[in-house]
């Protein structure tokens, strides 16, 4: 009996050329796997108490990468990408188009991206192995550098090393939030619904919003890896107050940070939102600073005093 058992755990978990990989081979042949395989994966988001179910389809088409991201709970809503414009279609109002090198709202742009921006932040671990969707993965430890940020984890498929689930944790380990895909069905050839995606004629890409009334904002002090990935200006709707924002990512962690006139009534200095969402309120002059991130607070806090204006 003892042999039958070891027997069965050798085919669940193959010995592979992938026992002597790295963790930042393993996390390398995963970007790439992701950017040039076809796929097809159900996906479900865990946040707390809020589940949300995903499809997400992916191929090459004439050389280029097609995509389509369907959420399957609430309104009708869809996102397509062909090669690097990403057409957003929902119910309520008109198809718009921008252009972004991936679809946002499923995995990290960093697993997709470049390692060498998320060594900055995080270190690579090997962990263990574990059965995903009836798949054997080997799971990657994202371990924060610093106390600016949370630890995370990937498992990642040991046969098409496709990511089959991802976790962020924070300093207590507990976990903040959880994409975990359910079905992985590997494509020998483009699905038909990406073929037919590809010869639409989708909305013209909008043009970025000119900011001429913004002013040049600047952080004095960032987490290391942190970079500035857009700013904008606008008035919000309803009252017209001018706003700034700045959008901040390690590759992980995303913050968004929010400059405006004070308002009549003070918001609290520090919120702490359900699934570790932290968001710190700065005042500086006459001016109110909002950061919101999956950071700790004080992390927020720290960013948000070294805003100047330049």
């Amino acid at each position: 009996m003892r042999l039958i058992l070891l027997a069965l755990l050798v085919l669940t978990f193959p010995t592979h050329a992938e026992d002597d990989l790295s963790a930042k081979a393993w996390l390398k042949n995963m970007s790439q796997a992701m950017h040039d395989k076809q796929y097809k994966t159900s996906i479900i988001q865990l946040q707390a108490d809020h589940i949300r179910p995903l499809v997400y389809i992916h191929g090459i088409v004439d050389n280029k990468e097609v995509a389509l991201l369907e959420y399957l709970n609430g309104p009708p809503k869809n996102a397509v990408r062909v090669g690097n414009t990403v057409t957003f279609i929902e119910h309520d109002q008109p198809a718009y188009s921008v252009i972004a090198p991936r679809i946002q709202g499923i995995w990290p742009a960093a697993l997709a991206g470049d390692l060498s921006q998320l060594e900055k932040g995080y270190q690579f671990v090997i962990g263990g192995r574990g059965r995903i969707a009836g798949r054997p993965g080997q799971m990657i430890r994202l371990l924060a550098n610093d106390d600016n940020r949370y630890d995370a984890q990937v498992w990642i498929d040991m046969d098409t090393y496709l990511p089959l689930r991802f976790d962020s944790l924070n300093k207590e380990k507990q976990l903040l939030e959880q994409t975990m895909v359910i079905e992985l069905i590997e494509l020998t050839e483009p699905a038909n619904i990406l073929i037919e995606a590809a010869k639409q004629e989708w909305p013209a890409v909008m043009n970025q919003a000119e900011r001429t009334d913004g002013k040049n904002w600047q952080f004095t002090w960032l987490p290391e890896g942190f970079d500035v990935v857009v700013r904008d200006h606008h008035r919000l709707i309803g009252i017209h107050e001018p706003v700034e924002y700045v959008a901040l990512t390690d590759g992980l962690a995303n913050i968004s940070v929010y400059v405006a006139r004070a308002g009549e009534n003070p918001m609290p200095n520090e919120l702490l939102i359900r699934n570790g969402l932290s968001m710190v309120v700065v005042k500086v002059g006459t001016l109110e600073v909002v950061a919101i991130g999956k950071v700790p607070s004080e992390t927020l806090d720290k960013i948000a005093n070294s805003l100047v204006l330049k």
